[in-house]
């Protein structure tokens, strides 16, 4: 009897998905059943290349599903100008021999859902639209998912695309508030709890040059991100997805969270893609998300290590 977690990533391949992928690639508690893949960080064909060559570079055989190429209503801007036009810095990598799947990403959630009903811990690490979808073709499909753990969100408007909102948000918000108003139990982890979990740059530094293939790859792929970062963030690094791939692969490192109501904003010209927490509980709404607020920094930084293949 295999006892491991079955585990679904939806993501956006992306630097930051990078890091938190090989967290999930080294978790020997939990079986990757396969990368959902939508646009994001950089369009669709950009971001299933670099999943592709991600497991390519890792070693590791899993489907890679591609999923929507463009949010659900209105069109938004990627994030190049941190990751690079193709994702990963732009180093010209040669591509993958692996190839994706012919299923749809939307569809791979569904189907797995049902193989691991009450089991399955779905991790979204991009836009929300592929989980969107999923849920508008199959609305039972909330009843299926063990966890849900979500990285996205500034839960008190300090956002980082604009005044109030995150990016994976903000990208597509229609389709949070369909996930947020479907799901009855979400875990969060916001990019507000992700500018409190930094590391010092010169001690990231040290890990990507311990000589891995791993560590060797992801030096290249995140340098022109790293510099873009130091010079806006100062002398501290932050991986947004790895630290939600900590929540969502070991919950017992999550050290604070709250659960409250949080609604997505998908109007305002300054609160378009905004996650509004009813804090005081003033909306008389039932509490859905686990909002998480201080994770175990030792524990988090000892596998980003192990994950970069550098010994701890």
């Amino acid at each position: 009897m295999n006892d491991s977690i079955p585990l679904l990533i939806d993501t956006d391949p992306g630097v930051d998905d990078a890091l938190a992928l090989l967290m999930a690639f080294n978790s020997p508690r939990h079986r990757l059943l396969g990368l959902c893949i939508t646009a994001g960080n950089v369009g669709l064909d950009h971001t299933v290349a670099n999943a592709l060559k991600l497991c390519e570079v890792a070693g590791v055989s899993v489907p890679v599903y591609a999923g929507c190429d463009r949010p659900l209503v209105f069109a938004a801007e990627d994030a190049s100008y941190v990751h690079g036009r193709d994702g990963f810095g732009d180093i010209g990598y040669a591509p993958a021999h692996l190839q994706p799947e012919t299923e749809h990403a939307a569809l791979a959630i569904l189907r797995e859902s049902h193989a691991h009903a009450g089991q399955l811990l779905l991790v979204t690490l991009g836009p929300l639209t592929n989980l969107a979808l999923a849920v508008r073709l199959d609305p039972s499909l909330p009843s299926r998912i063990g966890r849900l753990v979500v990285m996205g969100g500034a839960v008190t408007g300090k956002g980082n695309t604009s005044i109030a909102a995150e990016f994976n948000i903000a990208f597509d918000p229609e389709a949070a508030a369909i996930v947020f108003e479907s799901f009855p139990d979400i875990e969060v982890v916001d990019w507000e709890a992700v500018l409190r979990h930094g590391f010092l740059h010169s001690r990231f530094e040290g890990w990507l040059a311990a000589g891995s293939p791993r560590a060797d790859f992801y030096d290249r792929i995140s340098r022109k991100t790293r510099l873009w970062a130091e010079g806006k963030r100062g002398d501290h690094w932050h991986s947004a997805d790895a630290l939600a791939m900590l929540a969502a692969l070991y919950p017992e490192y999550v050290i604070e969270k709250k659960r409250h109501f949080l609604h997505v904003e998908t109007a305002g010209s300054q609160s378009r893609g905004a996650t509004v927490v009813d804090w005081l509980e003033r909306s008389g709404r039932t509490a859905q998300t686990e909002i998480v607020l201080k994770l175990d920094q030792a524990r988090f930084e000892a596998l980003i290590q192990d994950a970069l293949g550098v010994p701890v």
